[in-house]
């Protein structure tokens, strides 16, 4: 039993109907009062009838009447205008500061053990990362599902805004430089994003944009501010890069990201960073007003289309710079990679846009892009299918995501629909 659990079960009103005070006095509830998280009493603005007198106040919930005294609050005049004190239950008489003594409802008697159970098998999953609800995920209406899902996917939205909004305040409200900021970050994957963002942000958008005609000269300018063309070089190709940027530099104050930040251990050489700016290098030779463009589109399609960039022709058969890999083939993006470019970058992008300029159409047209999308394929995603909850899209999917790290993750089953569902599920009689 957790106090948690008993400011859920007070607050949904999961109790017998006839409730009465530890010491015979009949309860009746018109208001259970207004949660509170912070400090002082659990409930506030109560509405309660006790013995036939009504009384508006305060109520505070513990496991046992002596947690009272325990957490002092027979000392703090903050809590005299308590009306109830909830206990599961009840093992001593407690008083407020003003000498007073607040009637105390012992919850233990009024709820029904299946509630307790339902709980407490949620509480105890099979193992730490496994779903709590998998075993009874299946018995819980598509209905109940889909609506938790809904909410799941704009609360995924939402979490991955607060780097929008980080680059949009950086940028001093600029939403072309925050788009290029934060299609680098998310070129970068998991393990370079911070190093993708800080050579976005040492190489001025508006300096590539005077040579989107020479995408060579626009990825000699992003390797060389990625520190990547330091040293000797055998092949032409890094030597030639080399060549234009030290060309670049004169007359201009640019500063490199130090080669220390980018990651190439332990990632599959598709993505290493060396060919991941070699394509984001194309990305930007092919769209110089990358907000704009992407603004005009609605149809996901055209968005992998573009971002489905290809690598210069050195990279056909090479992962870094003097290594041949024996085997040529274009390194394109791939339809994958650009749907999370979609997913990750563009559509918080767009939905934060809509919110910013108060305009809702684009705050959905942002979710109406994440269903068009495939669904991902990931082990959470996995993990939910076996308990017999497959996505049927990119939407969907994130839903899932948000669902397990947010909530199963930490157990707070309290917090979601499927998890009330299921706890409320009471045998019939």
């Amino acid at each position: 039993m957790t106090e948690a659990f008993l400011h859920y079960i007070w607050q949904h009103q999961m109790v017998a109907k006839a409730l009465e005070t530890t010491d015979g006095h009949p309860v009746v509830v018109y208001r259970v009062g207004d949660l509170n998280r912070d400090a002082g009493p659990d409930f506030f603005n109560s509405h309660l009838s006790i013995d036939g007198v009504e009384w508006v106040g305060n109520i505070e919930v513990h496991l046992h009447s002596s947690d009272w005294n325990a957490h002092h609050h027979s000392l703090d005049k903050c809590y005299n205008n308590v009306i109830l004190h909830v206990v599961y239950e009840h093992d001593c008489e407690i008083h407020l500061e003003n000498g007073n003594i607040p009637p105390t409802l012992e919850l233990k008697r009024f709820i029904h053990p299946a509630l307790v159970a339902n709980y407490d098998s949620l509480m105890q999953p099979l193992s730490s990362d496994d779903i709590p609800c998998s075993q009874r995920l299946p018995m819980v209406s598509s209905f109940i599902v889909g609506s938790c899902l809904d909410r799941m996917t704009v609360e995924r939205i939402e979490a991955k805004s607060q780097v929008v909004r980080r680059l949009f305040d950086e940028s001093r409200g600029n939403w072309e430089q925050t788009c290029y900021w934060l299609m680098a970050r998310y070129f970068g994957g998991k393990v370079n994003a911070l190093p993708f963002e800080l050579l976005a942000k040492a190489t001025d958008q508006r300096l590539l944009a005077r040579w989107k005609d020479n995408p060579r000269r626009i990825e000699a300018l992003l390797m060389g501010q990625a520190g990547m063309l330091e040293g000797f070089f055998e092949d032409d190709y890094p030597r030639q890069l080399q060549t234009d940027y030290a060309a670049l530099r004169t007359g201009a104050s640019l500063q490199p990201v130090a080669n220390y930040l980018w990651h190439f251990f332990r990632i599959r050489p598709s993505a290493f960073p060396t060919l991941r700016i070699s394509q984001f290098a194309n990305l930007v030779a092919a769209s110089s007003n990358l907000f704009s463009t992407l603004l005009e589109m609605t149809d996901a399609g055209q968005m992998e289309k573009l971002f489905d960039c290809c690598a210069a022709d050195y990279w056909d058969n090479h992962y870094r710079f003097d290594q041949s890999t024996g085997k040529s083939c274009p390194k394109r993006l791939g339809r994958m990679q650009a749907d999370l470019l979609i997913i990750n970058a563009w559509v918080p992008l767009l939905f934060v846009y809509g919110e910013m300029r108060g305009q809702q159409q684009y705050k959905e047209q942002a979710i109406g892009l994440l269903q068009q999308l495939p669904a991902e394929n990931n082990t959470i995603v996995r993990q939910f299918q076996a308990a017999g909850v497959s996505p049927d899209n990119a939407a969907q999917s994130q839903a899932l995501i948000q669902l397990k790290n947010c909530y199963c993750n930490s157990r707070q089953c309290l917090a979601c629909s499927i998890g009330h569902n299921i706890i409320k599920q009471i045998p019939q009689d």
